[in-house]
């Protein structure tokens, strides 16, 4: 792996010295596909690695043992960034080829709604790949007495921070469960703010989206200070409904040591380019993407990378395919792209 990436990183040296790379190279000189993450210690950054490995191979050659070759003269590169708003509004602005994103901030950023309720519509945004699943978790002090969404009343709650896609979504969910933010002893902060007001005393629950498991809630729940609380029932299942970027999920049982099975609600991280990327190029991204993912897995760069399948590829997908990934999909899995093409018009 530490190999490897000395290549992508020596290889961006190269380029950054070069006329080369950005969306209008000739054929034969290297492209640079910069993928914009989150940051270092996040689970963004890790995955991005392993989709660069699997799309990058920046000199061409057609043996790239022991690794399978990406796509030719591309010279993909993970880059750390602030997450999906960030992220997004790069794409915008064409600072990165391409980029991941929560589906409920990619779909309030396509729509004007939510978090961009005030802002143009994103209406260029387009999909590779839902990658994986990110679980709302509802982290609730032991000591709290909190054991269902209706005990946050009059409690010290944190729904993130003002800006963050997890704050519009935790209201989402505190409406549909008949609760106001009034009704709360509210608080907005980060979520590593959270985890020291927890440890502190100061707070008894928070929202945050994270995959499973989620390092920093392991690390509260190994101290013997918190438990998740479900998102469950009649209500979920119609916020699931009424929301193309909900999905119902459960984190499985010892995901957290000690803690059962807790239904909740998912997002899944989505990876994003702009439609005017080439529908040649990004075919090819999504074809060595998928072809040599197996190999990817075998690097041991996170365990997130295990998830990823072709039968959860369009899993809350809130905003319309790239015409490029849609048609390798079509030669794959046909039948579910032309229904993902339907529902998600280019």
């Amino acid at each position: 792996m530490r190999i490897r990436f000395s290549l992508i990183l020596a290889g961006f040296l190269a380029l950054a010295l070069s006329p080369l790379g950005g969306a209008g190279a000739s054929a034969g000189e290297t492209r640079l596909f910069r993928i914009g993450t989150g940051g270092v210690s996040g689970t963004y950054y890790p995955v991005g690695q392993g989709v660069a490995h699997a799309i990058t191979n920046p000199t061409g050659k057609e043996n790239c043992a022991p690794m399978p070759c990406g796509v030719a003269h591309l010279l993909a590169v993970a880059q750390s960034a602030n997450g999906s708003v960030s992220n997004l509004e790069d794409i915008r602005e064409g600072r990165i080829e391409s980029g991941f994103s929560q589906s409920d901030v990619a779909f309030w950023a396509h729509t004007a709604s939510g978090i961009y309720k005030d802002a143009k519509p994103f209406e260029d945004i387009r999909a590779i790949a839902s990658l994986y699943r990110e679980d709302i978790h509802l982290v609730a002090r032991k000591s709290s007495g909190i054991g269902t969404i209706n005990d946050l009343r009059g409690r010290r709650v944190s729904l993130d921070d003002p800006g963050s896609g997890t704050i519009v979504a935790a209201r989402i969910i505190l409406k549909a469960y008949g609760l106001q933010e009034s009704e709360l002893k509210t608080q907005y902060v980060k979520p590593s703010d959270a985890l020291k007001k927890m440890r502190a005393g100061d707070l008894d629950a928070f929202f945050v989206v994270a995959g499973t498991p989620s390092k920093a809630i392991a690390d509260l729940n190994a101290e013997g200070l918190v438990t998740l609380i479900p998102i469950d029932g009649p209500v979920a299942a119609r916020l699931s409904k009424d929301n193309p970027f909900f999905s119902r999920t459960a984190i499985p049982a010892d995901s957290y040591n000690g803690i059962d099975q807790v239904r909740t609600l998912g997002v899944a991280a989505l990876w994003l380019v702009h439609k005017d990327q080439s529908e040649q190029l990004v075919y090819e991204i999504t074809k060595k993407f998928w072809e040599n993912l197996p190999s990817v897995r075998k690097l041991g760069i996170h365990p997130k990378l295990n998830t990823i399948n072709l039968k959860s590829a369009f899993a809350s997908m809130s905003v319309p395919l790239h015409p490029g990934a849609r048609r390798y999909y079509d030669e794959v899995l046909p039948a579910v792209a032309t229904i993902n093409s339907t529902q998600n018009p280019n």
